[in-house]
């Protein structure tokens, strides 16, 4: 295997290259305004003013929007863990910490006009929410794994890879809710998850050239041990569930529109510059990559396919 850099050492290599990408990103981003997107006159007092508390009639999307706009909310609420990680994996210093101040500014503006949209809409219970908003930043975001000396490459691959999986899901949801103002707002947070998504991947990407054994353990460890930053919340087994069911996010959507494509662009298949070392470890990606598509995901699409199958039978039941 090759020589191993330290963090330090990959921080310095990759500092040129995050600072061409800070410079890119700001170039490129827009600016927008959370209040754009929340249809004000549609709000009213709750009954601690004397209005009227929430109730189920009130809400104008299906059980499937709601969890999804719930499960999205409460990841992006927990920002200041998502904060300390990625600040401990990279710098406050320079060029990373400029990134991290800004990627945690424009991240911030998503929780906002989330919320801000289902509180002012009713469309689900703001109690409810709250409380499960306390929990899930009580208890925190599981941190990626990787040990101490594979975890900024690991963070890295992470990173990308979650940014890009977090665009699909807002997407997909706004075209669950059937609402054109949520269909909107959620395209504008998906678009700035892409910024974001772009931003890591160029630096993956040029961690592949600098430790490209190094980089592509990381890799491996990330696709085969993936999980969505969401994971822990209350009901996020339920959700999580009935989002892969109905397509909002699942197991074929996370092969081929986030895993694959990030691997294509890192070129991780046709590189030449791997010690025997990491060519095991690239063998090892993929036979599990061959295994997710030919074994994983087709049994995943029966049983989601059976489950669709039975629900829909039962439905006719009771309509008649």
């Amino acid at each position: 295997m090759m020589k191993k850099l330290s963090r330090a050492a990959l921080l310095t290599e990759l500092e040129p290259v995050a600072e061409q990408n800070l410079n890119r990103h700001l170039s490129v981003a827009k600016e927008w305004h959370p209040h754009d997107y929340v249809p004000w006159d549609e709000g009213r007092n709750y009954a601690a003013l004397g209005g009227e508390d929430w109730d189920l009639a009130q809400s104008q999307l299906s059980e499937l929007a709601r969890a999804a706009m719930i499960t999205n909310l409460l990841t992006e609420d927990n920002l200041p863990s998502y904060h300390r990680e990625i600040g401990d994996n990279f710098s406050l210093d320079g060029a990373w910490g400029t990134w991290v101040g800004r990627w945690t500014a424009e991240e911030n503006r998503h929780g906002i006009v989330l919320r801000d949209y289902l509180v002012v809409t009713r469309a689900v219970d703001p109690v409810a929410l709250e409380r499960d908003r306390m929990e899930h930043m009580t208890n925190g975001a599981v941190a990626p794994p990787g040990g101490d000396d594979a975890r900024l490459l690991a963070f890295l691959a992470y990173v990308t890879m979650q940014e890009l999986a977090t665009r699909v899901s807002h997407r997909n949801t706004g075209r669950a809710c059937n609402e054109p103002m949520a269909d909107r707002m959620l395209q504008r947070i998906a678009a700035d998850e892409n910024l974001h998504m772009i931003f890591y991947r160029n630096l993956c990407g040029a961690a592949l050239d600098v430790a490209p054994d190094q980089t592509i353990e990381g890799i491996n460890l990330i696709v085969q041990n993936f999980q969505m930053p969401g994971a822990g919340m209350p009901n996020f087994r339920r959700n999580g569930v009935l989002m892969a069911k109905h397509g909002i996010y699942d197991l074929r959507q996370h092969l081929e529109e986030v895993v694959m494509p990030v691997l294509r662009k890192w070129n991780i298949f046709d590189r030449n510059d791997f010690s025997a070392h990491g060519e095991k470890v690239r063998d090892e990606l993929a036979a599990y990559l061959d295994d997710m598509a030919t074994v994983k995901v087709p049994k995943f699409e029966e049983q989601r396919d059976r489950s669709l199958a039975r629900d829909a039978r039962k439905h006719e039941r009771t309509a008649s």
